[in-house]
């Protein structure tokens, strides 16, 4: 039996030699995707920030020791997988080699790592990933018909771990617009970024873009991509009614509304969000604010 739509989160590595190479990893016979070119990285675990991930998964799959130079992109991409489809929220950074020598993955999962043009590769099997970056058409990529199992992990359930894209939202006239979290959900009372989980199949700027007018009713431009924050509560308490390991990665957008109007909750009822409002810069001195609002703050 197929599983329902699943999620992943995904951190990964570009970096260019002075030639102008790439370097990418091919999927060999014991990966899930055998033959497909990939970019260093891989899955972000669980209360791990994505740019550690990328350092550590770049080190265990091709032996090289990098250091983060910038952050690049968040995007979504879709893959079919053996058990059902596979959106994977991918955050991707600029990294310089520092060390090491380079080899294979240990495991098996993925060939020697390999310096490579674009035109070398083109028209062959990637991830989508490979082909944005790139820019550049890829071929179709195949998952294996007998996928590894799935080890049985016990706390998994009282775990969770989202990817969510939040706008610092601002007008012409300097006013932030902000949603206070409702009763019932980790944070409540306090004043946030508008934003919120990325749907199935969406982009980041495009959970932006309907996060922002569900919980505000505004219609914002999302702009330039400021960071990737990543939190851990190891007790948080939500709709659940039980404490639960959270893990949440959350990219801030620079968000312009052109055209504010008074701002209100426009999602349905049971939402997150008890209220919404344009705040004074001045004004944010005294409310109470979430994390998130002090970072996305500290960006602009």
């Amino acid at each position: 039996m197929r599983q329902k739509n699943s999620f992943r989160l995904a951190s990964y590595g570009v970096v260019y030699d002075e030639t102008g190479r790439i370097l990418l990893t091919k999927g060999s016979q014991r990966s899930v995707y055998p033959g497909a070119w990939f970019l260093p990285g891989g899955g972000v675990e669980h209360g791990e920030h994505p740019r550690d991930a990328v350092v550590r998964e770049f080190a265990e799959e091709t032996g090289l020791d990098v250091a983060v130079e910038d952050l690049k992109d968040v995007v979504s991409i879709m893959m079919d997988g053996p058990r059902g489809p596979v959106h994977t929220n991918a955050v991707l950074y600029g990294v310089r080699v520092t060390g090491g020598t380079l080899r294979p993955e240990p495991n098996g999962n993925m060939e020697q790592p390999t310096w490579l043009r674009p035109e070398e590769i083109a028209g062959q099997a990637m991830t989508p990933v490979v082909s944005r970056v790139l820019d550049i058409h890829g071929g179709p990529v195949t998952y294996r018909p007998d996928p590894p199992p799935i080890e049985p992990n016990e706390k998994r359930q009282r775990r969770g771990q989202r990817f969510g894209a939040y706008g610092v939202t601002t007008d012409a006239d300097d006013n932030f617009l902000l949603a206070r979290i409702a009763d019932g959900y980790p944070g409540a009372g306090n004043w946030h970024l508008p934003g919120g989980g990325v749907d199935f199949g969406e982009q980041p700027r495009d959970a932006v873009t309907r996060e922002v007018y569900e919980e505000t009713g505004q219609h914002g431009e999302v702009g330039e991509l400021l960071d990737v924050t990543s939190f851990r509560t190891r007790r948080a308490i939500g709709p659940e009614g039980h404490p639960l390991d959270w893990h949440g990665v959350r990219a801030i957008f620079r968000v312009f509304v052109a055209e504010p109007t008074d701002a209100r909750v426009v999602e349905m009822a049971g939402g997150s969000t008890a209220d919404a409002r344009w705040w004074p810069r001045k004004a944010l001195e005294e409310l109470p604010l979430t994390p998130a609002v002090v970072d996305g703050l500290r960006l602009i």
